[in-house]
């Protein structure tokens, strides 16, 4: 075991690492000090930029900090994109116990940060997964823990793909939406997202000089087409892009190997926090595999029935009636 696993587990003192920083120094290991003591990447930073102190302090606390990855809209949010006040301080409670929030959407970034910034979930111990899964991103620190892409090949072939079958395609910048046809599927997105869009005359052109997270196509007056068009374009890239649907009316084009589930391992091997500590609530299809990679699955009283199906819990209140707030009280705050 490393010098990290028996200190979590309480059967290593602090001042070992001493001990064991001289050894290595003196061995001819080629690992890093970090890899030898089995530290995270954020307990090398502090240690690195602050002291020797603040390092043993933040790993006493994260004997026993948890993290709770939430997805927003359905989940956390009501149907008006708000929380209650009550599922607010819960929140900043959650905090101040020296927990984790973890935003898990599938959002771009630049809409799941204006969400964050409004829910005060901008701060240490918050971070986001956007783009269900192809980034994560620290929203204190303003700095990418992860960060994929779809290739200029792949996104030439959906959209020649959803050309042939009529489909509506869009992608997106650092800060807005593109598409080739402003429309009202387009309109009611970007409405939604809180997100402002620009009509360019070649998506692909305009995608050259910085590569998206993700393609999303929409239909939202006929579903069938959009699980049609998912089939389709499955023969076409399936092996090499992640294709699925965050609710009936929209196609998810993604990296693959990108999904909740994956961002989800990723945060805990970063943060250091064993699956028992982990949290995750969730209502649509795109969250099962958040789910699967939590310690503890939530689904919210209005959740689709395979999510229910896949939850440990189902919330007895639904997403307007703060469902969520009983099960974090009990979680997180509860000794």
């Amino acid at each position: 075991m490393t010098f990290r696993e028996r200190f979590m587990a309480g059967d290593a003192e602090f001042d070992e690492i001493f001990d064991l920083t001289d050894e290595w120094n003196m061995s001819d290991d080629t690992i890093t000090l970090r890899e030898y003591l089995g530290l995270t990447v954020e307990e090398e930073d502090i240690w690195v930029t602050e002291s020797d102190e603040a390092l043993e302090e933040f790993m006493t606390r994260e004997r026993t900090r948890k993290i709770f990855f939430t997805d927003l809209d359905g989940t956390l949010l009501n149907d008006q994109k708000q929380i209650s006040p009550a599922m607010q301080e819960v929140l900043r409670n959650i905090l101040a116990a020296g927990h984790l929030i973890v935003i898990t959407t599938g959002r771009v970034l630049p809409s799941a940060l204006k969400q964050a910034k409004r829910l005060h979930l901008d701060k240490p111990g918050c971070y986001i997964i956007c783009c269900n899964g192809g980034q994560i991103y620290d929203p204190f620190r303003r700095e990418f823990l992860y960060a994929g892409t779809v290739s200029l090949p792949l996104i030439r072939k959906c959209i020649e793909a959803a050309r042939e079958k009529e489909m509506f395609i869009q992608s997106y910048t650092e800060e807005e939406v593109i598409a080739t046809e402003d429309n009202d599927e387009l309109r009611a997105y970007c409405a939604n997202v809180d997100l402002p869009w620009r009509i360019v005359p070649d998506l692909e052109e305009a995608l050259k000089s910085s590569l998206p997270p993700k393609l999303l196509s929409i239909n939202t007056k006929d579903p069938e087409k959009v699980a049609g068009f998912r089939d389709y374009l499955s023969g076409i890239v399936g092996d090499e892009l992640n294709l699925f649907l965050s609710n009936p009316w929209y196609l998810e084009i993604v990296p693959k190997g990108t999904d909740k589930g994956a961002a989800v391992r990723k945060v805990r091997e970063y943060l250091g926090v064993p699956v028992e500590r982990t949290l995750a609530a969730g209502d649509a299809d795109n969250d099962i595999p958040m789910l699967r990679e939590a310690g503890t699955a939530v689904a919210v009283k209005n959740a689709f029935e395979t999510v229910r199906a896949a939850a440990d819990i189902v919330t007895e209140n639904d997403n307007n009636h703060d469902g969520l707030i009983p099960v974090l009280k009990k979680f997180f705050l509860d000794d």
